[in-house]
């Protein structure tokens, strides 16, 4: 317009056939002006045509289109998950809660902020969330107002109080388990919400100390810990799971109603207290859990016959 004087239309025609490369014939005559004027406007057109043709080459090539595909798939499930476990941090320490979570079939969303973590993730068709477990909004997006726990295994103790203070604060019936380095922090995490603290150095060396004074009560005890076939489980049954034709009746009576070899072994009262080995006159009264020994087979069976 200001170089020819051509009018609007004339403009925005003279440039479409010009960026399109059409060549079609000129409105009008071009000045000296003008011919220089549309070499350039051929020559940013065609840059801008190569970058936005090497632009996509490289979302398609690299894959990206794909991970943000992946991505949005994997938020849209975690949006549908209730009763999930969220861990905090992929680390050592959170690498052994997700497996061994996975292994007892429960539901988990991960929260790493380390991009360098994220492929593996993704690789291994974790469902996670890629940002700071400190933040609200990112514990909202890992669905922290449907979990029914939350473990945090945060390098800094700091951190961790913040994730179990934030945690508390918006979902008053989450289960809080916390790692801490420092012995100082197991009382700041107890008091910010956190209903266990877990000390890896202090559990690492009584486990090695054990090993010395009692090697065969420890690997018996770790055997019960693991899961698989041909392993003894420890299962807990709570009250609110137990049938209500049960309610209130004896561990005798109870035990009447199943053929499994499962032996239970402990009780939780509702007053919180722990009886080991409980005798067979003990009521399974509300807020109280029973502590079940066996195979998974045998668990199983059980689960079927009180219909659990």
């Amino acid at each position: 317009m200001a170089v020819e004087s051509y009018s609007p239309l004339d403009s925005f025609y003279m440039t479409v056939i010009t960026v399109s490369t059409v060549g079609f014939k000129e409105v009008h005559p071009l000045s000296e002006e003008g011919k220089v004027f549309t070499a350039f406007l051929i020559i940013i057109s065609f840059g801008t045509f190569a970058y936005a043709v090497s632009s996509l080459s490289r979302y398609l090539i690299t894959g990206e289109i794909k991970y943000y595909y992946k991505n949005f798939k994997v938020h849209q499930e975690i949006k549908k998950l209730t009763g999930h476990v969220i861990v905090c941090g992929f680390g050592r320490n959170g690498q052994e809660a997700v497996k061994s979570l996975e292994a007892y079939n429960k539901k988990v969303v991960i929260i790493e902020k380390d991009e360098s973590a994220m492929e593996t993730l993704q690789n291994n068709g974790k469902l996670y969330i890629e940002g700071d477990a400190t933040n609200e909004d990112v514990l909202l997006k890992g669905g922290l107002d449907k979990a029914s726990a939350l473990v945090t295994t945060l390098p800094k103790d700091s951190e961790n109080v913040f994730v179990v203070l934030t945690a508390r604060e918006m979902n008053h019936d989450l289960r809080i388990i916390s790692r801490a380095t420092a012995s100082s922090s197991n009382r700041k995490l107890k008091i910010a919400g956190a209903n266990n603290v877990i000390m890896p150095d202090k559990v690492g060396g009584a486990h090695m100390a054990s090993l010395v004074v009692t090697p065969d009560i420890y690997e018996f005890l770790e055997r019960i810990s693991m899961t698989g076939q041909d392993d003894i489980n420890l299962e807990e049954l709570d009250f609110k799971n137990i049938p209500d034709d049960y309610h209130n009746d004896s561990i005798k009576e109870l035990k009447k109603h199943f053929s499994s070899n499962c032996l239970i072994i402990g009780y939780k009262g509702s007053d919180g207290q722990f009886v080991v080995n409980p005798s067979d006159d003990t009521k399974i009264v509300p807020h109280s859990k029973l502590f079940v020994l066996g195979t998974p087979d045998q668990l199983s069976e059980l689960k079927q016959e009180l219909k659990i």
